[in-house]
């Protein structure tokens, strides 16, 4: 049997602290926080749900992040 991977720790942040934020400066600050992937969608995007660790989306309207979420 194949072994488990091993999932990487997802950072100790707060998605919510990011709505109301600049785009650009939201994406800088999960980067520093540890965040390995960074997704910017616009309202509406069609996306599958699977989950990945380390990845934080935000949901960008106007330039401003509107809506947060992980996986």
């Amino acid at each position: 049997m194949a072994p488990i991977p091993n999932s990487p720790q997802q950072p100790d942040d707060s998605p919510e602290s990011y709505v109301g934020l600049d785009a650009h400066d939201a994406e800088r600050r999960a980067r520093s926080h540890g965040w390995t992937t960074v997704r910017s969608l616009p309202p509406g995007t069609i996306i599958t749900l699977e989950f990945l660790a380390g990845r934080i989306n935000f949901e960008v309207d106007d330039a401003t992040v509107t809506r947060c979420w992980v996986g």
